[in-house]
């Protein structure tokens, strides 16, 4: 679908956080993808930071960035396979208000055409949480680069037509101010 270039470019502040047990911000190539493709596209990055994979430390640290209300997305990599280690989409879900599940099938499909059945293997996901959208990619470089190119490149764009998750952000919370 077109942007509509009569629509103004609204930026986002993204947080980014790689959940990893082995890389530091040194060497953090997968959140560098992410906070990369955030600024070339015009949003703001508002934090970024390498945690260990623990759900609690990725749950405070989320909830520290909602709480602080300087966040409209956050984007995480790493923790989502299926390893014991593995717990992002647990510390996600946990926070939850709602999930986006259209987001993990896109994301299957995406990653289906590079690299077909090992996609089971991810478990990608996205929701929101006060407001904030959260998304959990994969670790790999590769898989980062697929979910900003082919989804979230539009989807934070109000300018992408038909609809877009910027321009319902402000009715994210609509239930919460119901008489």
């Amino acid at each position: 679908m077109p942007l509509d270039a009569s629509r103004p470019f609204i930026p986002m502040r993204i947080a980014v956080l790689t959940v990893s047990d082995t890389r530091g911000t040194e060497d953090d190539v997968s959140g560098g993808v992410l906070a990369e493709r955030a600024n070339a596209a015009g949003h703001a990055l508002a934090a970024r930071t390498v945690v260990k994979d623990d759900v609690d430390e990725i749950v405070a640290t989320v909830r520290g960035w909602i709480a602080g209300g300087e966040v409209d997305v956050v984007l995480a990599t790493g923790g989502t396979g299926l390893t014991g280690r593995d717990v992002t989409p647990e510390a996600f879900r946990s926070l939850y208000d709602k999930e986006i599940d259209g987001f993990a099938v896109l994301f299957h499909q995406l990653s289906f055409e590079k690299i077909s059945t090992s996609t089971m293997q991810s478990r990608a996901s996205a929701g929101v949480a006060s407001g904030v959208y959260l998304f959990s990619l994969p670790g790999s470089p590769g898989a980062c680069r697929d979910a900003w190119d082919g989804i979230l490149c539009q989807q934070l764009d109000y300018r992408f037509r038909p609809c877009n998750l910027v321009e319902i952000m402000p009715r994210l919370e609509e239930h919460l101010r119901r008489a």
